[in-house]
């Protein structure tokens, strides 16, 4: 058994960059390479492909990184693990095996499939699975007839049952972004069903490096402290048989691997910190240790675990009308004005009624609307938009975008042509019991059915948490007025309509001010124009951390929302740039624990030093 193992992510979407992943394998020694390519809405893309090309549904990509590259993965003995195989990944490991033949290699594929369910559903309702949406209940009827793709979520378990195999190369479907990095943790260590703990450690791992750069310094809110942001280094992990790992990169990359930049990673997209559901197990992000255990080198232990849920979840897709946006540039002088004035003109010379209609002032406003500061721009670019179910309004509005430049006020200049059609492709989030759903196998000896491993146990509730006895600041006496990001750093993301922020204290003092200042009611009022459903509020203190839920924040969420900034990427700094009034010592302790972000902690150099 391996004591320890190198898993190198090199890719956190379809469309990252595509040099990285023979980079990660050359740079260094490495075990493995994982690469995830897919998002809700990329497997309804794929259906498409598929429906017009037998052969096609897969990332065509990374059949070119594996060519690449295929040199070094067999000369250095590295494995690679990706979800590229989208909704064909027998097509995806044909092209590869026949890539490698055509020089002269051999090379051994595995494919998971079984996770494409359109051509079940009416199996799985029948079955007593009602799919409807586990998110706001709505019954699975009322979209059944416009459902383009639906994919269960596999976990870490069929991708051992490939390795076992002897796979160098495993494909999958709709494998989790974290299931693919657990998988060869479990394949090397032999890692139990039921061993909860290092399950969880494995998926915290798997969760700070599936987003590719954005751990090692890439949208970091303290991106002046990063340096060579066009060679940063993507993420590796160190992980060990107990559960330990260690975050870092290739040495000489740019970039950083500080406690701050995988705690903003750990925040991301994240819901419940105590409850981070996978098909593998429940993992509780209070439990997680850090510190910085050398240049780019951050230590993280202690993870706890629960069982996994009895239900798979389903990703699916299904039609939603039409959407459309036109832009026009407005200069100065008075731009924010005269935009103004163009769009009240344009929407009532247009005259028609809409689904969802949005104006955006970009270089003003569009990202954080009411929020945004009042500012004297020298141009905008005026964005309007419209979803609709009816593609005869939508294409009325396309011809009147451009019908209306020399009708308007002055400094108008036409930025395109008519604004396209499109179609709009939702999400639908469901549960099936995971025994309807089977994976199975496909390699060099054929296909084979597989079983889940994973015992149903009931969940329960996480510990509870150990009480912290936080430092108090010293300093000076008094209180001053300043943004909140003088006091914390932080990310956000979206969970479909919902808005995630996490915030971090900038040091332990700063957090029980942070817990009693910003309430789910402070940050509700915050956003108001802006977020139209409830707050919600996790105090995750081991991470210095409060995640904050945003319901109905992001215009309906992903390809349904009108907004530019539909996956709430920015919000995190709207909140930041709130003024609040803080103790003046606060802010002497905001500086100490940003001049010791990236120290080698005493403890863990100790600990480093007895190791060698």
């Amino acid at each position: 058994m391996a004591e320890m193992i190198r898993i190198a992510n090199a890719g956190g979407y379809w469309g990252d960059d595509l040099n990285q992943f023979r980079r990660q394998v050359e740079l260094g020694p490495i075990d493995y390479v994982t690469l995830d390519f897919l998002a809700e809405i990329t497997m309804s893309i794929m259906q498409k492909q598929r429906a017009r090309d037998p052969q096609a549904g897969y990332a065509r990509d990374f059949i070119a990184q594996v060519q690449e590259t295929l040199d070094l993965l067999i000369d250095r003995n590295v494995r690679v693990i990706t979800n590229a195989g989208g909704v064909n990944p027998l097509a995806c490991r044909e092209a590869l095996v026949a890539m490698a033949a055509k020089h002269g290699k051999d090379l051994a594929v595995a494919a998971v499939v079984g996770d494409d369910l359109l051509a079940r559903l009416e199996e799985l309702n029948n079955a007593g699975a009602s799919l409807d949406n586990m998110e706001d209940g709505a019954k699975f009827a009322a979209v059944r007839e416009r459902v383009s793709s639906a994919n269960a979520y596999y976990g870490a378990w069929p991708v051992v049952e490939a390795l076992a195999s002897g796979a160098r190369v495993v494909v999958t479907g709709r494998c989790t972004d974290t299931g693919i990095t657990l998988a060869p943790m479990i394949h090397e260590f032999g890692w139990a069903a039921d061993d909860w703990d290092r399950l969880a450690a494995g998926i915290v791992a798997g969760h700070i490096i599936e987003c590719g750069a954005q751990s090692t310094g890439g949208n970091f809110t303290d991106w002046r402290t990063v340096k060579d942001f066009a060679g940063i280094g993507y993420p590796i992990v160190e992980m060990h048989a107990d559960g330990s790992f260690v975050v870092t990169k290739h040495k000489g990359t740019g970039g950083a691997v500080t406690v701050r930049t995988v705690k903003e990673q750990l925040v991301y997209e994240m819901g419940d910190p105590r409850g981070y559901i996978t098909p593998d197990v429940i993992a509780d992000f209070a439990t997680i240790q850090l510190e910085q255990a050398g240049r780019d080198r951050v230590r993280v232990w202690g993870v706890k675990g629960r069982p996994a849920p009895p239900s798979l979840k389903i990703s699916a897709a299904y039609t939603d009308g039409w959407k459309a946006s036109g832009t026009l540039i407005i200069s100065a002088p008075d731009a924010a004005a005269k935009a103004d004035a163009f769009a009240k003109l344009f929407w009532k010379r247009l005259g028609l009624t809409f689904a969802a209609t949005h104006t955006e002032f970009i270089g003003h406003s569009a990202c954080w609307g009411p929020l945004a500061a009042k500012v004297d721009a020298p141009e905008i670019l005026l964005r309007l938009s419209v979803r609709d179910h009816d593609r005869a309004k939508i294409e009325a509005f396309s011809k009147m975008v451009p019908a209306v430049i020399l009708s308007g006020p002055s400094s108008v200049a036409v930025t395109g042509g008519r604004p396209q059609a499109q179609e709009v492709v939702a999400y639908w989030p469901a549960l099936v019991p995971r025994d309807l759903v089977k994976p199975s196998l496909v390699t060099h000896e054929g296909q084979r059915a597989l079983e889940w491993p994973t015992p149903l146990l009931p969940i329960g509730a996480p510990a509870k948490l150990p009480a912290i006895q936080w430092p108090r600041a010293k300093g000076a006496a008094g209180t001053v007025k300043v943004p909140l990001a003088r006091l914390v750093h932080g990310r956000s993301g979206d969970k479909g309509d919902t808005a995630n922020i996490g915030l971090i204290a900038r040091s332990p003092e700063i957090y029980p001010w942070l817990v009693k200042t910003l309430t789910a009611s402070v940050v509700k009022k915050h956003f108001k124009g802006i977020c139209f459903g409830k707050v919600i509020r996790h105090e995750v203190p081991n991470l210095h951390a409060l995640n904050f839920l945003l319901e109905a924040s992001l215009g309906g969420g992903g390809t349904v929302s009108l907004r530019l900034d539909a996956q709430g990427k920015t919000m995190s700094h709207a909140l930041m740039a709130m003024e609040v009034r803080a103790p003046k010592a606060l802010l002497a302790a905001a500086k100490r624990g940003d001049a010791a972000d990236g120290t080698v902690a005493k403890k863990a150099a100790s600990a480093a030093r007895r190791q060698r």
